[in-house]
């Protein structure tokens, strides 16, 4: 057997190292990836625009007392749902009390002066029928009396004002309703006419969104449509409402400069909709032919243009 001599093997061995390093890595071919493509044409098509809403209610009162004084009790706070003749806050009672205890003392002094008139009258007249005195006296009676049925009158009347008036120390909701906003806090004086409350009526809503001024025209051009305008309650499922315009501001807001809308959803979905619960106000904009309408995919920006 014939065996390779050491410094031979060492040779061969430098020399396959060196042809190992000289040698070319081939990468990997890539592979073959699949480009979609679409025919583009002209073809009719049409836009949506989606606004932020608000349901509201419809009529939104501010409640205030009719008469002044401090107010020692407010039972009813922001976003109660309140029910037709509930307490909602209280003044104290004590002037109109006492001012309705004069009323009903003016009412009897009033009462005993004419029963005393009336009885006065009748005597002269009956000492005018036995001729001891003349027609001048007995006419001043009879004005007299006259004056003090006058005087009861008024007493009375007056009266059913200060028993009125002491009634009004407490603010009563006239209709159905949540509480919205509060003005006032008790301990307060306030005069009569003061905001105190607001209520929302529980009753027909709008759903309120505002739109920037280059898009009033387009929504007064779309209100006459039908079915131009949807309403999509959030954290629901059910189908889209449709909504009619009701009123566009006719001002823009100072502030944002945007203008309000309302839309009516009518009194169907009373028991479906919450007061105050967001929505999405859909707006189909009317069908447009000889659009030619581009993935996103296949556009890019260069130079600042669009290709």
């Amino acid at each position: 057997m014939n065996t390779i001599p050491p410094a031979a093997a060492r040779l061969i061995a430098l020399s396959i190292c060196v042809l190992a390093g000289c040698s070319k890595h081939l990468e990997a071919p890539e592979p073959v990836r699949a480009v979609k493509t679409m025919v583009v044409q002209a073809a009719s098509t049409s836009g949506r625009y989606e606004y932020a809403g608000e349901i509201r209610s419809r009529v939104e009162s501010r409640l205030s007392f009719r008469v002044g004084g401090k107010m020692i009790e407010r039972p009813a706070n922001l976003g109660d749902t309140v029910k037709a003749g509930q307490v909602l806050a209280r003044l104290d009672p004590k002037d109109l009390l006492l001012g309705q205890e004069v009323a009903v003392a003016a009412v009897a002094s009033a009462e005993v002066n004419l029963r005393q008139s009336d009885a006065d009258f009748k005597r002269y007249k009956d000492l005018r029928d036995q001729g001891f005195i003349g027609n001048a006296e007995l006419e001043r009676r009879e004005t007299t009396l006259k004056v003090a049925q006058a005087q009861f009158t008024q007493a009375r009347a007056q009266s059913g004002v200060q028993g009125n008036q002491a009634t009004y120390a407490s603010l009563v909701a006239d209709v159905a309703g949540v509480v919205t906003a509060v003005e006032v806090e008790p301990g307060m004086v306030v005069a009569a006419g003061t905001p105190v409350l607001r209520l929302a009526h529980d009753g027909p809503r709008d759903v309120v969104f505002s739109v920037p001024e280059d898009r009033v025209a387009m929504v007064k051009a779309l209100a006459a449509k039908p079915d131009a305008f949807k309403v999509r309650l959030w954290g629901s499922d059910a189908k889209p409402l449709p909504a009619s315009i009701r009123e566009i501001s006719a001002a823009a807001d100072p502030v944002t400069r945007t203008f309000l809308v309302k839309a009516d959803i009518g009194k169907a979905t009373l028991d479906g909709t919450r007061l105050g619960q967001t929505a999405t106000v859909l707006m189909t904009l009317p069908q447009v032919s000889g659009v030619t309408k581009l993935p996103l995919s296949a556009l890019r920006e260069e130079q600042g243009r669009s290709t």
